[in-house]
């Protein structure tokens, strides 16, 4: 069984989340991250009420619990409120030019034997033309489809 984290909140703690509760104004799990330290608070005064019950009542499962607490130890009522923000960025495939390029080229008229361009054929001519060293059929049409409805 893993070790439970105590949780201990002071006073202007708990002001914050009977507020936050109250005003209901925010997205759910927030709600329920809130409710979850409330109730598992073991400060003088404090509820204290074990996982299982707090699992049976808010309709959560135990690692919930569990990692509520532990980000509560570790980064304090902000942390465990909400989630942490993605730390990857993605890169771009293509910049601005090379998409303006893109679209040029779907716009064209398609090569002989076809009646119009596929998106695998538009990411081959991409990379004969040099405008990238390799280049999906998923990201040719992300891009069309962000380009086309920014047009109207």
């Amino acid at each position: 069984m893993p070790k439970k984290t105590t949780i201990t909140l002071t006073s202007e703690e708990r002001e914050t989340l009977q507020a936050l509760l109250a005003s209901g104004h925010a997205p759910a799990r927030t709600l329920t991250h809130a409710r979850i330290l409330l109730k598992a608070d073991e400060s003088e005064g404090g509820p204290a009420w074990r996982n299982a019950a707090i699992a049976a009542m808010l309709e959560v499962s135990e690692p919930t619990l569990s990692r509520v607490r532990q980000r509560f130890a570790a980064g304090g009522l902000e942390a465990a409120l909400h989630r942490k923000a993605p730390e990857r960025e993605w890169e771009r495939s293509l910049d601005g030019a090379q998409e303006a390029h893109l679209m040029a080229l779907a716009c064209s008229e398609p090569p002989d034997g076809r009646k119009q361009w596929s998106l695998r054929l538009l990411a081959a001519r991409m990379v004969v033309l040099e405008h990238g060293e390799t280049l999906s059929h998923e990201t040719v049409r992300r891009v069309l489809k962000r380009g086309t409805s920014s047009l109207g």
